[in-house]
């Protein structure tokens, strides 16, 4: 398989996953605006539920349009697809969290601060640690989130690859034929 084929694919790919994924954290973002904790509570389970399952379901359609398009792809192409859209898609999220996290005013950062602490009984010396992160905050998001959207595509990669192909197996090696359907009786 072509290797910028299989790149190009996964932009593409990355673009949609991704495109996803921001929007449902952009609209988590606008319902916190509201100040109500049960609109914040619902949309973010709603839009978690949403984002988990339309990723699922995105990577399983780009990955079933390859093997379609391109000839003689393995189940090793789609898997290296899925990994690539995975690492372009989670460097579009971990982009946009970093930089949501770099916008947020410094008194909401203090306020959400205090918050842990007093939730946490946190004393002086966990808080002035707590205090030496909040500057490299944006940064540690960046990387966490970037490993976690790569590993978790990783893993989905691998699963829907083999699925996908013993669709395909188990679909033509028993899909019924003309002679070998079953006829009504005739009387």
């Amino acid at each position: 398989m072509d290797n910028t084929a299989v790149w190009n694919e996964a932009g593409k790919g990355a673009l949609y996953l991704g495109g996803l994924s921001v929007l449902c954290l952009s609209l988590k973002e606008v319902s916190a605006l509201s100040g109500s904790n049960f609109l914040i509570t619902a949309a973010s389970i709603i839009l978690w539920v949403v984002e988990f399952f339309g990723c699922i379901l995105l990577m399983k359609r780009f990955m079933l349009d390859f093997r379609d398009k391109y000839e003689g792809v393995q189940m090793a192409d789609t898997a290296r697809l899925g990994r690539r859209m995975a690492l372009l898609s989670g460097l579009l999220l971990a982009s946009a969290q970093a930089l949501f996290i770099m916008q947020m005013p410094q008194e909401e950062m203090n306020a959400l601060v205090d918050q842990l602490s007093s939730a946490m009984s946190m004393g002086a010396s966990e808080r002035e640690a707590m205090d030496g992160v909040i500057p490299r905050l944006p940064v540690l998001t960046f990387v966490f989130q970037w490993l976690y959207c790569y590993l978790y595509g990783t893993v989905l990669a691998s699963i829907l690859s083999r699925y996908i192909f013993m669709q395909e197996v188990l679909g033509t090696r028993f899909r019924p034929t003309d002679e070998n359907e079953d006829k009504p009786d005739e009387q």
